[in-house]
């Protein structure tokens, strides 16, 4: 099954953990900036909206979420 195409404002998720950055696997952010094909600046922020990260990414580093809306498919 293809991953989903990351795009501006995406939400996304880490698929790994960053430890030189204090990012864990499943975080959860938002792509603000497309930097080059297949990369991404992604802003992590907290409950209240203060961003608490800021990260250029590759699109292997990340998943996309599914919007509400869209169908899930479960594969296993």
């Amino acid at each position: 099954m293809p991953k989903k195409k990351i795009k501006l404002l995406d939400t996304v998720a880490l698929i790994d953990d960053l430890s030189e950055r204090n990012l864990k696997r499943g975080e959860v952010g938002t792509v603000v900036e497309i930097l080059a094909p297949d990369v991404f600046e992604v802003e992590f922020s907290d409950d209240g909206g203060k961003t608490y990260a800021a990260i250029a990414l590759r699109a292997e580093q990340l998943i996309a979420l599914h919007n509400q809306g869209e169908k899930l498919k479960v594969v296993a």
